[in-house]
């Protein structure tokens, strides 16, 4: 039962009663998390939990409220935008091998350990290459604001940046070839879904770029103006290009996590270096939406999902911190052994792009829901909790500077 019927409220009052809700909920969160040393995102999990359907179900997600979808879409974005902030021309000299090797190294182990693991623990074929493309999929906004919140800083942290911002490029492209795979054993493949990738990927970039150079030229114009509204117009600009490129690329049906990332990147080497504030700018407002994107998420989780995994899901938990730990460790060879160790712990977390991938997965086997639906989702419930407290141990042991 509600304690609170918003159905006999009007549309704003419902949405200024939950957001003034959910950012002072947001700041005590901060200070458990400092109190207790865990990731302020569990705290916001659980809070989701508790205003969720599962507890005094003041947030609905059943589409009542579609405001909090469309504010975790440009948290997402901006997200994006900042991650490809850090991909200077001299920090890809620097970690460029290093964190192609480290993302080629923990999606191919994910696929191989999982996709054994399961066969060995008697899934079928099918499931267990679904299962395996899913296994790759990272929550790159809980990464990021975990390092954020610890204002971690080092190579460790570079690294980890770089390969949150591709892997789910390559996963992507590995979860379609499995689902092609899947479908040929099947007996109806249809390849179209490699080549949709394909265009996912490369169309992202096309359009990142393309809007990353005249947003750059934009910039620098407006950075040479010397007036009062300066600051004002280079940081309505930045804003503009940054959602425009996230309107696009759901118009388009392109990865905009992707393309906010080009955006981003083509950007920073293009402006004046003392122009960079502006990706600052961006992270200050990016906080209230990733806080509304991180309670709707704990919304929407469903614990009673965990009871229904069974050993295959049980076997998919640890199979995939398996191949995580492994795949950082192989694709650490040319790095140092703090890199390699700890690597693929920092790379737990796992949302909504799983979730996506098994929606997917599902349209093509739908007589499969009841087996990947429940896993995927229970195992998102524990990633989405234990992930951001395995990333924080990760920069912790590999002694980064926290605060």
């Amino acid at each position: 039962m509600n304690l609170i019927d918003f159905s006999s409220i009007d549309s704003p009052a419902s949405v200024l009663l939950i957001l003034g809700g959910v950012f002072i909920l947001s700041v005590i969160a901060d200070f458990l998390g400092e109190w207790i040393r865990l990731p302020r995102i569990s705290f916001l999990l659980l809070i989701g939990l508790a205003v969720g359907p599962l507890g005094l179900n003041i947030i609905a997600t059943n589409g009542e409220h579609q405001w909090l979808s469309v504010t975790a879409d440009i948290a997402l974005v901006m997200v994006g935008f900042m991650l490809g902030g850090h991909f200077t021309i001299s920090a890809i000299r620097e970690n460029g091998i290093s964190v192609l090797w480290f993302s080629i190294g923990i999606v191919v182990a994910s696929i191989v350990v999982m996709f054994v693991g399961l066969l060995f623990l008697g899934a079928s074929v099918e499931v267990a290459l679904l299962l395996a493309g899913i296994a790759t999929a990272t929550d790159p906004a809980a990464v990021i604001d975990v390092i954020k919140e610890t204002r971690a800083k080092g190579l460790f942290t570079n690294t980890l940046m770089g390969i949150v911002a591709i892997d789910d490029a390559l996963g992507l492209i590995a979860f379609s070839i499995l689902l092609a795979v899947a479908q040929s054993i099947n007996g109806g493949a249809d390849w179209g879904h490699v080549i949709f990738s394909l265009w996912e990927i490369g169309g992202a970039i096309i359009l990142g770029g393309s809007l990353g150079f005249i947003m750059a030229r934009t910039l620098s114009y407006l950075h040479k103006e010397n007036c009062p509204q300066q600051k004002d117009r280079i940081f309505m600009d930045t804003l503009g290009f940054v959602l425009l490129c996230g309107g696009l690329a759901f118009y388009l049906k392109l990865s905009f996590l992707l393309a906010s990332m080009t955006l981003g990147m083509v950007v920073v080497n293009m402006i004046p270096k003392n122009c960079v504030q502006i990706f600052h700018a961006i992270e200050d407002i990016a906080w209230p939406f990733l806080t509304l994107f991180f309670v709707f998420a704990g919304a929407s989780l469903q614990p009673d999902s965990l009871p229904q995994i069974g050993m295959v899901g049980i076997g998919y938990v640890v199979l995939r911190i398996v191949g995580r730990i492994s795949g950082g460790w192989i694709g650490g060879i040319k790095s140092s052994s703090v890199m390699r160790n700890w690597m693929g712990l920092a790379l737990m977390p796992q949302a909504g792009i799983a979730l996506g991938m098994a929606l997917i997965a599902i349209q093509q086997f739908p007589h499969l829901q009841d087996t990947i639906l429940p896993i995927v989702i229970g195992s998102t419930v524990l990633f989405q909790i234990i992930g951001p407290i395995l990333t924080r141990l990760a920069l912790l042991k590999a002694n980064e500077n926290l605060k």
